[in-house]
């Protein structure tokens, strides 16, 4: 007995129409159509070709939305995808006893990444015009179908953030670049003045600070400076906070009038929201004198021989309050071979694997034991050390560190 002619003709046309629409689906997805126009290709193969009466698309773009409906009212409105769809993990008959879908659908089709779930398609027919529904009858080419489409819209989405991604790298690397010259380039290494120091941002750009000026041929000064938080924000406020350091430099050296002036200007970028702890001091080498103020920053170390001191003289740090009523300048004779360090609290703060910190005596000791070292050498071992006793656990904040020693 002879097949149907009608009937062969019939699968040859829909087999046709198969393939044709993979065809059209693959050349869209290579000369890179957008995610709306997939869509609408998508939309029209189901609904113009297949007969495919209802569709809803959801999709989990940071939550789930539902990109794509034809066919449907406001029924979809009550589907609420952690709740009706998430459990379910294969493709399936919508059964009766879940009546949200139940009333419009007949098939959901779930797409997975692994065990990551990245859409849900629910299929059903507005009228069946053959005696099987076209939601089941194509339902293997309509479940491949939207794999591919799905896919190339994850694709499509992963491409544009590793082009974010990478755009904000560049970002950051030329914040980084921009950061660096921040620092002076130079330090004196001399028969005055031994000056050495490094930087270690937490992540490419970061909140601490230092720097050397000279004042005039018999007088520099020195300091180091920390923005509260991490990150881009902090190497912003930071920046604006050396420039206007450099300029205030210009126009006065008194270091009261100074942290005055650099506080207003904190208060005025930063609104309260952040704040700058700061050590500042001139050293005048004709008369051996070091005049400092110290704005609730760590206390830097003076090593006299054996002995090591702090510089704790100061006032409340920047940007917390609008004014700064009471400033205390603290003043040291500075005898040949003494040496300052400075530094912020990324490195006594740092931990070990037993969530002890490193500590402010342990930095003592490293100085008192090494005074033959110059200030590049002392640096080196600081870190040295540092990293030997983090062991596995990661630098938590940023560290700064400068170290003088006068002649």
């Amino acid at each position: 007995m002879s097949s149907n002619p009608t009937h062969k003709s019939l699968s040859k046309r829909v087999k046709d129409i198969k393939l044709n629409s993979l065809l059209g689906i693959t050349k869209a997805i290579n000369n890179n159509f957008s995610t709306p126009q997939l869509l609408e290709i998508f939309q029209e193969v189901l609904e113009k070709q297949l007969y495919i009466g209802k569709l809803v698309l959801f999709s989990n773009e940071n939550g789930w939305k539902c990109i794509l409906k034809y066919g449907i009212g406001d029924e979809y409105n009550d589907i609420h995808v952690e709740r009706d769809l998430l459990s379910i993990t294969e493709i399936g008959a919508i059964h009766f006893s879940q009546k949200r879908l139940s009333k419009a659908f007949e098939i959901v089709i779930p797409v997975f990444h692994k065990t990551h779930p990245l859409a849900y398609v629910l299929i059903g027919d507005l009228e069946d015009k053959v005696d099987v529904s076209p939601a089941i009858k194509h339902l293997p080419f309509v479940q491949t179908l939207t794999s591919i489409i799905v896919v190339a819209i994850e694709n499509k989405k992963l491409a544009k953030d590793a082009v974010r991604q990478a755009t904000m790298q560049k970002e950051l690397e030329l914040a980084s670049e921009m950061q660096s010259m921040l620092f002076p380039s130079t330090l004196p290494h001399d028969s005055k003045l031994d000056c050495a120091a490094l930087y270690l941002p937490h992540q490419q750009v970061g909140g601490d600070y230092y720097d050397f000026i000279w004042l005039n041929e018999n007088e520099c000064a020195f300091c180091v400076a920390d923005v509260s938080g991490k990150g881009v924000a902090a190497a912003l406020l930071m920046s604006n906070f050396q420039a206007n350091l450099r300029i205030l430099f210009n126009h006065t050296t008194s270091l009261t009038d100074l942290v005055r002036e650099l506080n207003a200007k904190v208060m005025a970028n930063a609104k309260g929201e952040k704040f700058i702890t700061l050590f500042i001091a001139k050293y005048n080498m004709v008369t051996r004198t070091l005049t400092y103020v110290n704005a609730a920053h760590n206390p830097p170390l003076l090593a006299i021989g054996n002995s090591v001191s702090a510089l704790k003289i100061g006032c409340t740090g920047l940007g917390m309050f609008d004014e700064i009523e009471k400033i205390k300048e603290g003043i040291v004779n500075i005898t040949p071979g003494t040496r300052i360090i400075c530094y912020t609290d990324g490195l006594t703060e740092l931990e070990n694997e037993k969530g002890e910190d490193f500590g402010i005596d342990a930095l003592k000791e490293i100085i008192k034991k090494n005074e033959h070292l110059n200030m590049m050498e002392l640096n080196a071992l600081i870190m040295k050390t540092l990293e030997k006793y983090k062991q596995r656990r990661p630098y938590i904040d940023d560290i700064a560190l400068f170290s003088l020693k006068a002649f």
